[in-house]
């Protein structure tokens, strides 16, 4: 994207306004070193934070503040590893008390193996936290009627999974997605399910906000060269969406005209 496009398209969640439509994830690294190096390389301006998952708060063990500055970056701690909305929720409230976030990323999963979304607690979490002043982005099911209620509740972002999380599927229902993307009036972004960079740029072509992921930079051979690709495949995608695809149609058309044809 060059400087004038990147300058001006951007978009905004709760508010708050960001040119990168990357948001990345900060667990499942080698080493804290690493995540900080992929995601820099990435661009992003958003991370998310498993709070279960990450020290934030024990100075006496290595913290993520020191190598992915909260300054820098709006952190986005999420409810990684909850299984009930009452765990969701004490979670969400134990991250605002360490450090103030009020921003927050919304998942209740269910069983393994599938640990598909549970819309039924994530619709109770999400009551009790928009209740309670957070600004919650929900992680939920290609389901358009539940992605509408919880827009229509006050979630301020809505996350619709591309695959079955951390399995690198890729968009395995692209038609939904464009549904749900014509339906929303809040930022709408892919989340889990992304497993290369190709993954990322449909998702984007399809018109979505933004493109959260973890797995695929964290698991690649070389995350650092891999959040590289997933920045500009994002980058791409969006491009292409504002460009507009031409048609597709049955059959061929010629790239030359007939007319006027030498004989």
């Amino acid at each position: 994207m060059d400087g004038t496009a990147a300058s001006t398209d951007t978009w905004s969640v709760a508010g708050r306004r960001f040119r990168s439509r990357l948001i990345v994830g900060t667990g499942k690294y080698k080493s804290l070193e690493e995540t900080a190096a992929a995601i820099e390389a990435s661009g992003a301006e958003i991370v998310t934070v498993a709070v279960r998952r990450v020290n934030l708060s024990d100075p006496k063990a290595p913290m993520l503040q020191d190598f992915v500055d909260p300054k820098r970056y709006t952190y986005l701690p999420n409810t990684a590893g909850c299984h009930t909305a009452e765990d969701a929720v004490r979670t969400l409230r134990l991250a605002r008390e360490a450090g103030g976030w009020n921003l927050v990323k919304l998942e209740v999963l269910g069983p393994p193996p599938h640990l598909y979304p549970d819309m039924a607690a994530t619709l109770e979490a999400a009551k009790v936290l928009i209740a309670d002043g957070f600004e919650v982005m929900v992680y939920c099911a290609d389901d358009p009627v539940a992605a509408k209620r919880l827009e229509e509740m006050g979630c301020v972002a809505i996350m619709p999974l591309g695959a079955p999380i951390g399995s690198g599927l890729g968009l395995q229902n692209p038609a939904m997605i464009a549904m749900l993307i014509e339906q929303a009036k809040v930022p709408l972004l892919v989340d889990a399910g992304v497993g290369t960079a190709s993954d990322a740029a449909i998702a984007m072509e399809l018109g979505c906000d933004a493109v959260l992921l973890n797995s695929a930079i964290a698991h690649a051979r070389d995350p650092v060269m891999m959040a590289r690709a997933m920045k500009a495949a994002v980058e791409a995608g969006r491009l292409s969406h504002l460009a507009g695809r031409m048609p597709r149609r049955m059959g061929a058309d010629p790239s030359s005209p007939l007319t006027g044809l030498i004989r």
